[in-house]
């Protein structure tokens, strides 16, 4: 299968380039100018803001199935600067459905967000794809936008569009940005003595479900090959924790003596107290559960951080 990923240089997209090409795809990747893309493929730059760029690209290589990445993905930062979110979530998802919509044979998979969901109703958890979406944040509204606007361009243009909600992934080389890369940086630098042995922290009551990105990718691959044209799909372990487990597994993993301190920067502006997915719709059409344990995905992102502090 000829696969696009746009979006290639981010911490998803090294992932989903090395699951394709070990799964026997030919794979192309995007990237903008400033970005680099280390995994062997063939890499174009494109910035998915531009509408001709978007729709000559695509044109020109002709994929067979195109990976939606490019996103504005930080919660944190569609709160500072919601104008840039939206540019990215909204109008470079409209370019590329423009894209999709001009080709033939091509399927997209629209990379969505758990986020969408937002106030949820109580005792509406493990949340199912029918659930009414109500977005607590400005990136969970721009990727409920995203996909309102996939869903009718599938009906409209019959194009053929799977939209996932994925819920938080983690993994080695993620940004410190989020959470569970963020606990294991500060581990890593406490355990060289650079920073005293007290680590700064969030919102720890906030129950959430986190997955492993090269299980995420995997969904991804198998949503391609075998998901159902139109559907919504949530990827996720099916099992919320608290932050404050996370923590607590991360600091477990350390011999050193670590406090916690509260960091109001670290709080949102808007939290939901717990989003937890159904997961029977992916595993029922792709055979698709996640297989990577949480303790294994911090184990490997502190031993991530260990490596990179060490240079």
């Amino acid at each position: 299968m000829k696969s696009l990923v746009i979006g290639g240089a981010g911490f998803v997209g090294g992932y989903l380039i090395k699951e394709l090409i070990n799964s026997g795809h030919e794979v192309y990747a995007t990237c903008l100018e400033n970005e680099n893309i280390k995994e062997s493929c063939t890499v174009k730059n494109l910035d998915i803001t531009d509408k001709n760029a978007v729709l000559s690209l695509t044109g020109e290589i002709s994929p067979e199935c195109i990976y939606h990445l490019a996103a504005q993905s930080s919660v944190s930062l569609s709160w500072k600067n919601p104008q840039l979110t939206a540019e990215i979530n909204v109008i470079g998802a409209i370019n590329v459905l423009e894209a999709v919509r001009n080709l033939k044979n091509t399927r997209l998979i629209m990379i969505g967000s758990g986020e969408e969901y937002g106030f949820i109703r109580e005792n509406a958890c493990p949340l199912r794809e029918s659930e009414p979406l109500n977005p607590g944040n400005i990136y969970a509204a721009t990727k409920a936008c995203q996909e309102m606007i996939s869903k009718i361009y599938s009906r409209a243009y019959k194009t053929d569009i799977i939209s996932v909600r994925a819920f938080n992934h983690s993994g080695a080389g993620q940004s410190d940005i989020f959470v569970i890369s963020d606990f294991c940086r500060q581990i890593a630098e406490i355990e060289k003595n650079l920073r005293p042995p007290e680590i700064s922290v969030g919102n720890l009551s906030a129950v959430r479900d986190f997955t492993d990105v090269r299980d995420v990718v995997r969904a991804y691959r198998l949503l391609a090959e075998k998901g159902i044209s139109g559907k919504i799909y949530n990827v996720g372990r099916g099992k919320a924790v608290s932050i404050q487990y996370i923590l607590d597994t991360a600091i477990s993993f350390s011999e050193k003596d670590i406090s916690v301190k509260k960091d109001p920067q670290k709080m949102r502006a808007s939290d939901i107290p717990i989003i937890e997915p159904d997961v029977s719709e992916i595993f029922a059409d792709t055979g698709w559960t996640a297989e990577i344990s949480m303790e294994q995905t911090i184990q490997d992102t502190l031993d991530y951080w260990r490596n990179q502090i060490c240079r």
